[in-house]
């Protein structure tokens, strides 16, 4: 099916009612997530992740997906306005956003963010349309070596570029494959770390994982620092238009952030953070006025808004291509597939069109929906600040113990949720980044089963690896992202020395 077909194809998906209203559901629930500071797309999407079951997939995936996107919006909004992120991408904007609001341009900054939202959130998605039927057709070659290769990538690429410590990085990973290898052994069948428990003999279920891990684990942290936030900014509507001096300067770096984005947006990790850094960078170095960055520069604002949009539409492309999750997000748009027996990968847009083609144009309606509602709804997305925090942390916690148990009617599934919880909230405070550890959870059994296949393939000939040459050039850059930066803090000690 070519992109012009599927395109019609897609919108005969996406506007089905269940769908639509899928969509609206999800941009909005992720705006609501992203204007409340703390909890994040990967926490509401960890809290959703058990009621996908009852919908078709490719209502579920809508959902997750506008979820995903809808918390890039809505992160804006308290960054600018009260100075608190909604979620990691939206650090950078509270740089200037905020004091744009201190000068009494917070409508023009909202109304900047907004459309560079929407223009990079389209124009990405037009991106994926196009990247992964190339990249899936490419992928059609791929046996399980080269799977195994790029999952191994992703799952190094995110320890290097997480910002972390590689080693506490490498922990996590290490702790996500035990997890992964409790159950059933994907090849001979036999039954691993299950201490005679028959209920562990299907392994333990990502959802109440994730719910505990980013969810019970996030409210902990929530309930620890409970605080007031700053005075809130107020807004009128007819406060919503930059003059347009300031759209000047504001398209130039939505376009760059755009690109930039889903350029960064196509290498594993947690890419909608690097790449708002990197588009301020980018803004910085290429102002003809760079003495008004830090007093409220409106590029730094545009170019940062517009690149993390680009690079959630751009993280939708190994997944949908090669079924292989570039970051914590994508990781629980792979476990709702999965939940419905789908497999994404490079068949995904033959065997089935209606799940591909239906997600892509339901991201153009969920943009638009979020461009028409967010602003002249911001000041009820500011209310939301003021609910009393006992209220909302108590009702989420109810909604997390209610979906872990509904998923299998399991009494072990609320242990396993309390106890993750309970383990995510302790390695935070140690400083652990527990996206490694849900991707090594997801991927685990990936690369479990396509490492025994490769050694069959190969009649226990460990060097089939590197004597394909799509699947030795994977493993050359993974001995890259491992070696390379030890080796350059050794010549800088050397040069010093």
């Amino acid at each position: 099916m070519d992109p012009l077909h599927g395109l019609l194809y897609g919108f005969s998906i996406a506007f089905a009612p269940a769908n639509l209203l899928a969509a609206l559901a999800g941009a909005l629930i992720g705006t609501f997530v992203g204007v409340l500071p703390g909890i994040g797309p990967v926490g509401a999407m960890a809290l959703l992740l058990a009621t996908t079951s009852a919908l078709r997939p490719e209502t579920a995936l809508i959902m997750l997906a506008g979820i995903y996107y809808g918390a890039m919006y809505g992160g804006s909004t308290t960054s600018i306005l009260v100075n608190v992120p909604g979620e990691a991408a939206s650090v950078v904007t509270a740089l200037e956003g905020y004091q744009m609001a201190k000068r009494g341009r917070a409508g023009a900054a909202l109304a900047v963010s907004a459309v560079g939202s929407f223009v990079a959130g389209t124009l990405g998605v037009v991106g994926l349309m196009v990247a992964a039927p190339a990249l899936a057709r490419f992928a059609l070659s791929f046996g399980p070596p080269e799977y195994f290769a790029i999952a191994l990538l992703g799952l190094f690429a995110l320890s290097r570029l997480s910002g972390g410590s590689f080693w506490k990085a490498l922990m996590m990973l290490a702790l996500g494959m035990a997890l992964a290898t409790i159950g059933m052994e994907p090849i001979s069948g036999t039954s691993r770390y299950t201490f005679g428990l028959v209920k562990l003999m299907q392994g333990i279920d990502l959802v109440p994982v994730v719910m505990g891990l980013f969810g019970v684990a996030e409210l902990l942290v929530v309930a620890e620092s409970a605080g007031g936030l700053p005075q809130v900014t107020g807004v009128k509507f007819r406060e919503l238009f930059p003059t347009i001096a300031e759209w000047r300067l504001a398209f130039p770096a939505i376009f760059r952030g755009t690109g930039l984005g889903f350029l960064i947006g196509l290498i594993p990790g947690p890419a909608t953070v690097i790449s708002s850094f990197a588009s301020y960078s980018l803004e910085l170095r290429m102002s003809k006025r760079p003495d008004e960055f830090g007093r409220g520069a409106i590029e730094g604002v545009a170019g940062p808004e517009s690149a993390n949009n680009a690079a959630t539409s751009a993280q939708m492309v190994p997944l949908l291509a090669l079924g292989v999750p570039f970051g914590p997000a994508t990781a629980l748009l792979l476990a709702a597939l999965m939940i419905q027996g789908v497999q994404p990968g490079p068949l995904l847009m033959t065997e089935r069109p209606e799940v591909f083609w239906g997600v892509v144009t339901s991201m153009y309606v969920g943009n638009l929906a979020l461009l028409i509602l967010n602003l002249p709804l911001v000041g009820m997305w500011v209310s939301l600040l003021r609910l009393p925090q006992p209220v909302l942390v108590a009702s989420i916690l109810l909604f997390m113990l209610i979906g872990a148990y509904s998923v299998n009617n399991s009494a072990l599934d609320l242990l396993v949720l309390v106890v993750m919880g309970i383990v995510g909230y302790v390695l935070r405070k140690l400083g652990f980044d527990l996206s490694g550890m849900i991707l090594a959870l997801v991927l685990g059994p990936m690369l479990e089963k396509t490492f025994r296949q490769s050694l069959i393939m190969g009649l226990g000939d460990p060097l089939i690896f590197v004597k394909r040459p799509i699947s030795g050039v994977l493993v050359a850059a993974v001995l890259v992202i491992v070696v390379l930066p030890p080796l350059l803090r050794l010549g800088r000690r050397l040069r010093r020395g």
